[in-house]
């Protein structure tokens, strides 16, 4: 006897229910493999001599003595900032950060020390 599979989402606790979830969780993987190969792109960039204008911008916030570090965790960005920055570095940040639109931003934030850097 034949079935036809039909577009219906899988009832919870089925075999049906953990290999839709293996499926996203698949598809997340894949994604933070892709912004990973996209950012060791980027500082292969700057390794090789050209840097990105998002990497200068996190380099010369830092420069200044910016205390904000990036936490990155399943692919979302979020800054941390226990300590309050120097009055160059806050104003840096505000003028030139902040005003990004929300991708260069994330880019600027992904080249932050993490949490995890001393």
């Amino acid at each position: 006897m034949m079935t036809s599979r039909f577009n219906v989402p899988p009832e919870s606790r089925t075999d049906d229910a953990r290999s839709a979830d293996t499926e996203r969780a698949e598809t997340d993987r894949k994604r933070a493999l892709e912004n990973a190969r996209r950012n060791a792109s980027s500082t292969s960039d700057r390794d090789s001599g050209t840097e990105t204008p998002t990497l200068k911008l996190a380099k010369e916030y830092i420069s200044f003595g910016g205390h904000r570090r990036s936490m990155i965790d399943d692919n979302i960005t979020d800054v941390r900032q226990w300590d309050e920055d120097p009055p160059a570095a806050e104003r840096f940040w505000k003028e030139r950060v902040e005003t990004l639109s929300k991708v260069k931003r994330k880019q600027v934030e992904d080249f932050l020390p993490t949490i995890n850097t001393p």
